[in-house]
């Protein structure tokens, strides 16, 4: 975020308890830490969160992780509570100017109700009572308003809809009172993703579509009510809104828009002429790219490429230099050490192909025996609408290093190859995410680039449930690791937060109609169909995927004499954020391989229990 010469971001601290930090850089170049070691600027909106703070004038509004109420800081000073105290939770707000309020997304968790209730409210920044302005939707994002306060933009969708599957762009007048007159509907629906409605600084507002397949970038023209593309073209320059605030564009001016959009797993920097539909590629050294914020002079974005760590970046749009404000960590090893990802098309079922990316093992100092084929990892991504981009991923260095290889696989469902692409999943989950993991495997031990016999899947979430369904209703892998997956649909079902609470009607099929197919689909149902022996990684305070989803499959290959081992971490979540946790994740994936496969693990290893292995 910018304001005036000063940057503000948030860091994520593994190595403090995995607490997430404010931090500005003002216009001499001078960096400070905003919230104190107390305080962890995380909102649980959505259970993901995101658009965590916001910036007035040097004030610093944001979402405390503890209390999950609003607290602001001003210069010199230590953080206060803002917000009236309740069941409340709050993300992706904006400042109110001319009315002294901030405009947000509000998550009422009343005491007794079995789902919150979302609203766009207005908070009063000195006294007064909070004002609800929107209501009615299942879920509000983005509020946006007019450069000259007179118009309010939103995003809305309604169950069984996740925001990538269908949301509504909606406009209203704001009163001399604070309140909204009537909203006019902008866009979207249940078949339209509409993301990031932004307004340009001559009050015309834009925003991305996906209404001819591709996220692609719109405007409105308010006096004709009509949208037309400004720049049309098989990209996408959306990402699926799994948290706040995401941004894939930006204004340097009233004609000039600073973007980034994919094509084939490979983000690009463009600037965008609107009143010529000119579009051109700025050239800089990354393939990934997510939060644009423009600034005087430039742009400021998250970078990352195949040879380089995640890091703050500044591009210069004069002189198209790029300088690294903040790397995420250290490369403390040279190039040789470093596998480069290699994108690849593969088949998969009904004639059609997949995604992913490859990854050789690489390491100078040691190598394989002769005449043997590394063993391989598949690595089945989160969501499943999601995405995994090929950059430099520590997670998957680690693994390279010492003598695998690895596929991470973008199987139908996921996003970056148009919608099409995206729909594969519709009432097949469990299915064709498989066939492509699959597919993928068998693909390169064709090709004789793997060991065929030596074959492990892993996977977080959603790539839980995939790496489950896998063994479970596959005979291909040898072994697998669950980090915080899904094994029963039903009981998923009945305990998951409202987020996803109905995402599973279109990715299987109506509830409870369908009841049947979700059973069906349950790995815990088939554990005796498991062979392969498992290793599942459980945050005990995870409120997304619930720690029973683990130890009931755990429990089910225990009865069965499936070798299975079990690591659970109290104070962690969905997704681990502890330095601790994350160490101790990859050795014990590790220590499990190495007694699977038959070989010594390199260094030091505390070793896990595994049941049942003789």
């Amino acid at each position: 975020m910018v304001e005036g010469t000063d940057l503000y971001w948030t860091e994520l601290r593994p190595a403090e308890g995995g607490r997430k930090v404010i931090m500005r850089r003002s216009g001499d170049g001078r960096t400070a830490e905003i919230t104190p070691k107390a305080f962890n600027a995380r909102t649980r909106v959505h259970e993901y969160g995101g658009g965590d703070f916001l910036i007035a004038d040097r004030t610093v509004y944001f979402s405390n992780f503890a209390d999950q109420r609003l607290y602001r800081v001003d210069p010199g000073t230590s953080p206060e509570p803002f917000s009236p105290p309740g069941p409340y939770l709050y993300a992706d707000g904006l400042v109110d100017r001319r009315r002294r309020r901030i405009i947000t997304v509000r998550e009422d968790h009343a005491p007794g109700e079995q789902n919150a209730h979302n609203t766009l409210v207005a908070i009063p920044t000195g006294d007064g009572p909070t004002r609800v302005l929107v209501e009615g939707a299942d879920f509000y994002s983005s509020p946006r308003l007019s450069p000259d306060g007179t118009r309010l933009a939103w995003l809305s969708w309604n169950h069984p809809n996740m925001p990538w599957d269908g949301t509504e762009l909606w406009v209203a007048p704001v009163r001399g009172d604070g309140s909204l007159g009537d909203a006019v509907h902008v866009a979207g629906g249940p078949d339209e993703s509409v993301f990031q409605p932004e307004w340009s600084p001559d009050g015309t507002l834009y925003f991305i579509s996906d209404r001819t397949e591709w996220w692609n970038l719109y405007r409105w023209q308010e006096v004709e009510r009509r949208t037309e593309a400004v720049a049309p073209m098989e990209a996408e320059f959306g990402r699926p809104q799994w948290v706040f605030r995401m941004s894939t564009y930006g204004f340097t001016g009233p004609r000039t828009i600073v973007c980034s959009f994919t094509s084939r797993g490979v983000w690009k920097l463009a600037l965008l002429d609107v009143e010529t539909r000119r579009l051109e590629v700025v050239d800089q050294p990354y393939t990934d790219l997510a939060d644009i914020t423009p600034a005087p002079g430039g742009v400021y974005f998250i970078g990352a490429s195949p040879k380089e760590p995640s890091a703050l970046v500044r591009l210069d749009l004069r002189t198209r230099r790029t300088e690294v404000i903040r790397a995420s960590r250290r490369l403390t090893v040279g190039p040789g050490y470093l596998s480069v990802p290699e994108a690849i098309e593969f088949p998969t079922e009904g004639g059609l192909t997949a995604h992913a990316w490859s990854y050789s093992p690489r390491n100078p100092d040691f190598s394989g025996p002769r005449n043997e084929r590394p063993p391989l990892i598949v690595i089945s991504h989160g969501g499943p609408t999601s995405f995994s981009p090929g950059v430099l991923r520590f997670e998957i260095q680690y693994w390279t290093s010492r003598g695998f290889a690895v596929v991470d696989v973008n199987y139908g469902g996921s996003t970056g190859y148009g919608r099409s692409y995206r729909n594969r999943l519709r009432g097949q989950w469990g299915v064709v995410d498989v066939d492509d993991c699959v597919n993928a495997a068998r693909h390169l031990a064709e090709r004789k680039v793997v060991d065929g016999e030596r074959l492990a899947i892993r996977g977080g979430s959603a790539g839980g449930y995939t790496t489950l369904c896998a063994l479970a209703f596959r005979q291909l892998f040898r072994a697998g690791a669950s980090y915080f997956g899904v094994s029963d649909l039903v009981a998923m079902h009945r305990d998951t937060h409202k987020f996803e609470s109905q995402y599973d009607q279109t990715l299987i099929g109506p509830w409870p109609e369908r009841m049947e197919l979700y059973r069906e689909r349950s790995p815990v149902h088939y554990a005796d169909r498991i062979s392969a022996p498992v290793i599942f990684f459980q945050g005990l305070e995870d409120k997304v995927v619930p720690p029973n989803q683990s130890e009931m499959m755990v429990d089910a290959l225990r009865a069965k004499g499936i070798p299975v081992a079990y690591v659970a971490f109290e104070g962690e979540q969905h997704g681990f954020r502890r330095a601790e946790t994350i160490k101790r994740t990859l050795e014990a994936e590790l220590f499990f391989y190495s007694r699977i496969f038959g070989f010594t693990a390199a260094g030091s290893i505390t070793p896990v229990p595994i049941e049942n292995l003789r």
